[in-house]
């Protein structure tokens, strides 16, 4: 998935600030229109929504941008099916990309997932040798 990158929204002018801030007190229920159509959010996207609408309720500017899900080591070893220190071996290695967060690694979900799809075609590819005994 690509990153867009983030866009940034200029505080609403104060009288609209406030209908929204006023719109929005005691609501969580946020209904969407596209096209025409209804379309109810789930809990995770209603709640980033109202978020969003009472930033700019309270006449602030908002930024908009999207976040690359990082794993732990153990989080990236435990998707991969790979024990810890095999999988911080390949990154010590360059095999799969790391970004440290101090002296903590952290893994793109999306570089574990590019490398078990490596790792699924190798199998299809290679075939597995055959035991042959010596007469």
């Amino acid at each position: 998935m690509a990153l867009v990158a983030p866009t940034l929204t200029a505080a609403l002018p104060p009288e609209d600030a406030s209908k929204l801030q006023r719109a929005l007190e005691g609501s969580h229920d946020i209904t969407v229109f596209v096209d025409g159509t209804v379309h109810r959010l789930p809990a995770q996207a209603r709640d980033a929504v109202v978020d969003l609408l009472s930033r700019l309720g309270r006449g602030e500017s908002v930024s908009v941008s999207s976040v690359e899900e990082m794993l732990t080591t153990s989080q990236a070893a435990e998707l991969a099916g790979i024990s810890h220190t095999y999988l911080r071996n390949m990154t010590d290695r360059g095999e799969i990309p790391v970004e440290y967060r101090g002296t903590h690694r952290r893994i793109r979900s999306a570089d574990i997932m590019a490398w078990l799809d490596t790792q699924k075609s190798k199998e299809t590819v290679e075939p597995i040798p055959k035991l042959v005994r010596g007469s």
